[in-house]
């Protein structure tokens, strides 16, 4: 492969990334707002230089706006989408702080293919909304396991307090507008993401296979950042609370 070839592919890569981050904006404008908490609460509670887990990583979001911020760091991506682990692995080749695992977090098995036993962080952020409660909990108890005592675990999604429909209600209509707005401008959604996707040479194959796996979308849960916290501490971590929330999300740190 040439220079030059190198360069369009590494460009390439960079365009999918921030053409997820785009995307994703969509749907929470406040994206990156929540990825500088979590990096704050990173550094407060396990300092700038932490092993950390990006569990369900995606494009490796997480993962590099971790290393933009904390050079020291080093992170392994697990996923199991194929086409959004081929942006991560064109992204971060070559980066040795940086490792991917394929695997199924419904899998009993999944924690067996990573490189390390325990981690000073696991991060995640608007996946394991796909996942219903029980196997959340199963989840969050392996979790558990993997976080060494005094590190943090930190999950930023959707978490609606049902207590208060009529608010839910008002948020949902005025964001859902905002939405609207800004489809108008241009702004792709999910599904035009990802027809953008199958169309390029190199991700339409893993792209098939994407869907192969998931179907067209999965519906899974989206419980309250309470339930979050309590089932957390049932599954042994000592604290858990919410560190940042929005209308409609939330950012829940446990502490081991």
């Amino acid at each position: 492969m040439t220079d030059t070839d190198t360069t369009t592919t590494d460009a390439d890569w960079s365009a999918w990334q921030e053409s997820w981050d785009r995307q994703q904006e969509w749907y929470m404008p406040d994206r990156e707002e929540r990825f500088r908490i979590m990096l704050d609460m990173v550094e407060a509670l396990v300092g700038p230089a932490p092993r950390v887990l990006d569990l369900a990583c995606g494009t490796g979001s997480i993962t590099a706006r971790l290393l933009a911020r904390f050079p020291d760091a080093t992170s392994t991506g697990v996923d199991l989408d194929p086409a959004l682990l081929a942006i991560a692995e064109g992204t971060f080749a070559g980066d040795e702080r940086v490792s991917l695992v394929t695997a199924d977090l419904k899998d009993p098995h999944w924690t067996a293919k990573l490189p390390h036993d325990s981690y000073d962080a696991v991060l995640t952020a608007t996946a394991l909304h796909w996942l219903h409660r029980e196997p959340l909990a199963a989840l969050y108890g392996q979790v558990a396991e993997l976080v060494r005592d005094g590190g943090v675990f930190m999950n930023a999604d959707h978490m609606i307090d049902d207590s208060t429909p009529r608010i839910n209600a008002a948020e949902r209509a005025q964001r859902h507008a905002r939405m609207d707005q800004a489809k108008a401008r241009g702004v792709l959604d999910w599904a035009e993401w990802w027809q953008l996707a199958a169309r390029d040479p190199l991700l339409a194959e893993p792209t098939a296979r994407r869907f192969e796996i998931y179907g067209e979308h999965a519906e899974g849960d989206a419980p309250s950042a309470e339930w979050h916290a309590r089932v957390l501490r049932e599954k042994g971590f000592g604290e858990a609370r919410a560190v940042w929330s929005s209308p409609s999300d939330a950012l829940v740190l446990a502490l081991k």
